[in-house]
């Protein structure tokens, strides 16, 4: 089991990771009947995808010997409705200043951000903007 979630009333849920017994909790958003002072389940989906695109690439920046900390996402989640779904997501990765790195590397990089896990379970009919920013 992955993970254990328990909801607490007033449409919260706390989610335990069971390996390290990390505990984060989540809200409906406000436009949902929520109190929206947490991240809501979608807030998540969206946060994930920067989240996998950073780690993976962050996993592969390793084996070439590239130091990716301080890189960042900013990421702006886009619901639709009827039914209501994230219709896409916007993602503009930035990599740390300072790297010294050649349009290969650029290029290996951004693709492996791009087929991380997340993104490959995302729905196609999703529509994703990503951008990437060499400081």
């Amino acid at each position: 089991m992955t993970s254990k979630v328990t909801y607490k009333g007033a449409l919260r849920t706390e989610m335990q990771h069971l390996q390290s017994g990390s505990v984060i909790e989540n809200d409906a958003p406000v436009d949902n009947h929520g109190k929206g002072e947490r991240f809501s389940p979608t807030d998540m989906v969206a946060t994930a995808l920067a989240s996998c695109m950073l780690t993976t690439a962050g996993i592969k920046a390793d084996s070439m010997g590239i130091d990716l900390t301080g890189s960042t996402v900013d990421v702006t989640k886009i619901m639709k409705a009827d039914p209501r779904r994230i219709g896409g997501i916007k993602a503009h990765v930035t990599f740390v200043k300072g790297l010294k790195l050649d349009e290969k590397q650029k290029e290996i990089l951004e693709r492996t951000a791009r087929f991380c896990p997340v993104e490959r379970s995302l729905h196609p009919d999703m529509e994703l903007d990503i951008q990437f920013v060499w400081a």
